[in-house]
């Protein structure tokens, strides 16, 4: 089972439903579909950019629009900075995607997603760790709110 976090639970039935985010929930499982095919295919042990290209690859494949590698500024008392904040992958401009290929999913990696979805003010993403077994034991989905 895929861990949702405890974020969702305080979201009102109105916000919970909104177009924007039945379509981002909607993609969160084209993109796990996608990750899991890739998963298949390689298995663990590979570097993080490798699973980045073939996921990209994948969603491609199934007509999915994503950026890859897409700057995240920081705006500090009105200034944006860059400070070299990058998104492994946006899938059309709703649901981020953080993939690391790691023995284990740490509170850093979470909370590293979790400031990019504040950042961007976005509601969703997905945190995938591609070195596991089984796919779904790697698999943190995060939302902001």
């Amino acid at each position: 089972m895929i861990p949702i976090s405890d974020g969702d639970k305080g979201l009102t039935h109105e916000m919970q439903s909104s177009p924007e985010r039945l379509r981002a929930d909607a993609l969160s499982r084209e993109i796990i579909g996608a990750a899991i095919e890739v998963h298949r295919h390689l298995g663990p042990g590979l570097f993080e950019s490798v699973y980045e290209e073939c996921l990209c690859c994948e969603l491609g494949l199934r007509g999915i629009s994503f950026q890859r590698q897409v700057p995240l500024p920081l705006s500090y008392k009105g200034l944006n900075l860059d400070c070299g904040y990058r998104l492994d992958i946006l899938v059309e401009d709703l649901v981020i995607v953080e993939l690391k290929a790691v023995e284990e999913i740490n509170f850093l990696h979470e909370a590293q997603l979790l400031t990019y979805l504040k950042l961007r003010n976005t509601w969703l993403g997905l945190l995938i760790n591609f070195n596991v077994r089984m796919l779904r034991d790697g698999i943190t989905r995060l939302v902001n709110g």
